[in-house]
C-alpha cells in the first residue's frame, strides 16, 4: 500500500470514477484498491462503471470478462474541481474498499468541510480508518457462519463482526448488508446474519441484495420471491429490513457521469 502522506504532500487518492445523482443530490465516488477479500462473486472486478449509469447492467454483468485496473486515478484536488459546480448534500464512498484507499479519510473531510455533506461509507468491515467525517457505514457482512465466509471470500470474519459492534458503539448511524446467493449464501445464512445484528441492535436495519449473475461464477441470481423469503426470515429479529433484486426498476432522475 503507498503511503497516505508522500514527501511532497500531496495526499494519495484512489478514485476513478465520479457519478452524481441529481434527485438525491448525491455523489458517489468509486475507489480502486486491492481489496482485503477474494469474494468469489465481486462485482466490481467484472465492472468499473456504476450499475445506474448502465441500462443493460444485467446482461454485462453475465458476459463480462474480468476487468483491468482503470488507467487513471485521480488526485483529491482533481476530484473536488470535478464536483465544484455541483448542488451536493450526500457523498457515498463506494468501490474496490475504500477504507483501503489512503486518501479516503481526507476526502471524507473535504466534502465535509466544503459541503457540510452527508457522509456515506460502504465497507466490508476489516479495517477502521479515521471515520471522524463518516456519518453512516453500512458495512456487507458476506455471510456469519466463519466456514462460509472463508470459502466465499478466502478470509476470516472475526475482525469484520468485531469492527460492525465497534462502529455501532462510536454512535454513528450503521445499516447491514448481506447477499443471498443460491448456493452458498442461502436464506437461513441470512437469518443467521438477521440474529447477529440483533444481538447488537435489533434497531439496526438490514438490506438484502438479490445476487446478479456473473460471467464465470457458478452462483445463479436468485427470484424476486427467494429474497423475499430471505427478508421474511430476518424480519423475525430486526425491526427493519430491506430487499433489492435485479427484477425491480430504478427510481428517481438519471445519473450523471462526472468522470
Amino acid at each position: 500500500m503507498t503511503n497516505p502522506r508522500p514527501e511532497n504532500g500531496v495526499v494519495d487518492l484512489r478514485v476513478y470514477h465520479v457519478v452524481y445523482e441529481p434527485s438525491y443530490k448525491s455523489i458517489i465516488f468509486h475507489h480502486w484498491t486491492e481489496c482485503n477479500l477474494k469474494c468469489r462473486g465481486c462485482y466490481c472486478q467484472r465492472e468499473k462503471l456504476d450499475f445506474s449509469l448502465l441500462p443493460d447492467w444485467q446482461l454485462r454483468l453475465a458476459t463480462n470478462p474480468p476487468e483491468s485496473p482503470p488507467e487513471k486515478l485521480l488526485s483529491l484536488p482533481e476530484t473536488l474541481y470535478l464536483i465544484e459546480e455541483l448542488a451536493i448534500e450526500r457523498a457515498i464512498y463506494i468501490g474496490i474498499e475504500p477504507t483501503l484507499d489512503p486518501g479516503f479519510p481526507a476526502l471524507a473531510k473535504a466534502l465535509k468541510t466544503q459541503y457540510q455533506a452527508y457522509n456515506i461509507l460502504f465497507t466490508n468491515g476489516l479495517v477502521l480508518p479515521d471515520i471522524s467525517n463518516i456519518d453512516e457505514i453500512i458495512v456487507s457482512l458476506k455471510a456469519i457462519t466463519p466456514e462460509l465466509y472463508r470459502e466465499y471470500t478466502a478470509a476470516d470474519n472475526r475482525k469484520a463482526l468485531h469492527n460492525f459492534r465497534k462502529i455501532y458503539e462510536t454512535g454513528k448511524k450503521l445499516q447491514a448488508e448481506i447477499t443471498l446467493i443460491p448456493g452458498i449464501i442461502e436464506a437461513d445464512e441470512v437469518e443467521k446474519a438477521a440474529e447477529f445484528i440483533a444481538s447488537v441492535n435489533p434497531a439496526i436495519p438490514l438490506r438484502i441484495n438479490g445476487f446478479i449473475s456473473l460471467n464465470g461464477v457458478e452462483y445463479r441470481a436468485p427470484s424476486g420471491e427467494e429474497v423475499e423469503t430471505a427478508a421474511n426470515l430476518a424480519k423475525k429479529h430486526l425491526n427493519t429490513v430491506n430487499y433489492l433484486s435485479g427484477e425491480m426498476s430504478r427510481v428517481g432522475d438519471p445519473p450523471v457521469r462526472v468522470y
